[in-house]
């Protein structure tokens, strides 16, 4: 079983200490590519969830039957079948989004996130540990691409949830911006989400240092106030 404690824990590094985007920056090639616009980000990035939960929490059941000396093809293996699963399912029930997605799909067994949380963690802790690990460490993703996505689509045309209708086909895009807000090209290149995600990591430093700034001050001293009389 895990407990709170390390539910919690595992929760906090995924998202933040160790997040795969704005810490490790591992995955730049989906990351600058893809998140052209937030619903593209979000939609890789769950599908990154699935496959690092279920391949964590597989490698994790059999890490003992596993060779040493070849572990890493096993890995990709067992990352492969579960992409492969996930790649049919999309081209089956969202198949506007598997052609707007593409080649990134079958890419995420070739994701340095993936092969590398495996190798890190899944293949030295139990089972269950394995499986939330791989799901936060998907969900920073998901906001790091969510979000990384939502400001170039904004900067870029104005709008957001571009290309939702490929989801659920009864829905459209917000305009956010003025009709005829010209957009900002560079946001939807990939020069612009260099630009962006430096942004984000250096505001995720300032975070960090300003924490720890705070957790060095001594605590405030109290204010006297009169009695009542």
């Amino acid at each position: 079983m895990i407990t709170w404690a390390e539910l919690k824990t595992i929760f906090q590094n995924s998202n933040w200490n160790q997040n795969p985007c704005i810490v490790q920056i591992l995955g730049l090639c989906p990351l600058l590519a893809v998140s052209t616009n937030l619903i593209n980000g979000v939609m890789l990035a769950l599908a990154t969830i699935i496959v690092m939960s279920l391949s964590g929490f597989v490698v994790s059941l059999l890490r003992h039957l596993i060779p040493y000396e070849i572990r890493i093809p096993v890995f990709i293996l067992i990352a492969a079948t579960l992409v492969t699963v996930v790649d049919l399912s999309i081209n089956a029930f969202m198949h506007e989004m598997y052609l707007i997605l593409g080649i990134f799909i079958p890419l995420i067994v070739t994701n340095c996130i993936v092969l590398a949380r495996i190798e890190a963690y899944a293949a030295k802790q139990k089972p269950l540990h394995s499986l939330f690990d791989g799901a936060f460490m998907g969900m920073g993703l998901l906001w790091t691409l969510g979000l990384l996505g939502g400001l170039r689509e904004l900067i870029g045309g104005g709008t957001l949830f571009s290309g939702i209708e490929s989801i659920v086909p009864t829905w459209t895009a917000l305009q956010i911006l003025p009709a005829d807000y010209p957009g900002f090209m560079l946001a939807i290149l990939p020069p612009g989400a260099f630009i962006l995600l430096g942004c984000m990591i250096a505001a995720k430093n300032w975070l960090d240092a300003r924490a720890a700034a705070q957790a060095k001050l001594p605590p405030p001293e109290p204010v006297a106030t009169a009695g009542c009389h």
